[in-house]
């Protein structure tokens, strides 16, 4: 009924630390800015969900009393002070709900064309990633994409099969990160630090990269 459409960490502003992507074989698709809300980012996409690198190009917009309410600007800049670097964006299979499966509020920044929102997770924690379903959304390989974006690369990954966030200290999960867990899409654990763990093509091959200290992120395929 849900799956994952996309996820993001959050960068320093430009994004630079992509290229570290880039050498390690991924192939960069096209960036995007969010004019209104503040935000730029560098991605990955892969057959059915993509990958972004998040920062806030611009703190008035991402401060302003429209976005205020999503807290993107206070998770921006408290990353490195133990608020949860990390966003997650499910959306429905073909046949699934509108809805997202947990309780949120519609978001709509100015860079959505009417009626399009985001539904942004209730009461979650800084300490959690930010949950956030977007009905609209489709997959990359998906012919209705407005540009096509590249999905293949030179690692070899195809899809993105599991993904799995540490959260330190994770005692009581909201009921958006309960529900998240709960469609299957990803997983969370408690754990010593901040970490996003991307298993690729069912981590077949048995091998890892660790991205740390530069990201938090281990890659699994």
């Amino acid at each position: 009924m849900y799956e994952l459409d996309h996820v993001f960490v959050w960068v320093d502003a430009g994004g630079a630390v992509a290229d570290r992507l880039v050498s390690f074989g991924l192939k960069e698709g096209e960036p995007n800015v969010h004019p209104g809300q503040g935000t730029a980012n560098r991605r990955f996409f892969f057959r059915h969900a993509f990958f972004e690198l998040l920062w806030v190009a611009d703190a008035a917009e991402a401060q302003s009393q429209l976005v205020r309410p999503t807290q993107l600007y206070e998770r921006w800049s408290l990353r490195n002070s133990g608020v949860s670097p990390f966003g997650v964006a499910l959306r429905p299979t073909d046949r699934g709900p509108a809805e997202p499966p947990f309780p949120a509020w519609q978001y709509r920044p100015p860079y959505l064309p009417s009626p399009l929102a985001i539904h942004v997770g209730q009461n979650v924690p800084l300490m959690e990633p930010w949950w956030f379903f977007v009905g609209f959304g489709r997959r990359p390989d998906d012919p209705r994409w407005p540009k096509p974006q590249p999905v293949a690369h030179a690692a070899g990954f195809r899809e993105i099969t599991q993904v799995r966030f540490t959260v330190p200290d994770l005692a009581s999960p909201s009921l958006s990160a309960a529900a998240a867990v709960r469609t299957g899409a990803v997983a969370l654990a408690s754990g010593p630090e901040h970490l996003m763990e991307m298993t690729f093509d069912l981590g077949q091959q048995g091998q890892a990269k660790d991205f740390r200290p530069a990201l938090p992120l281990l890659f699994l395929w």
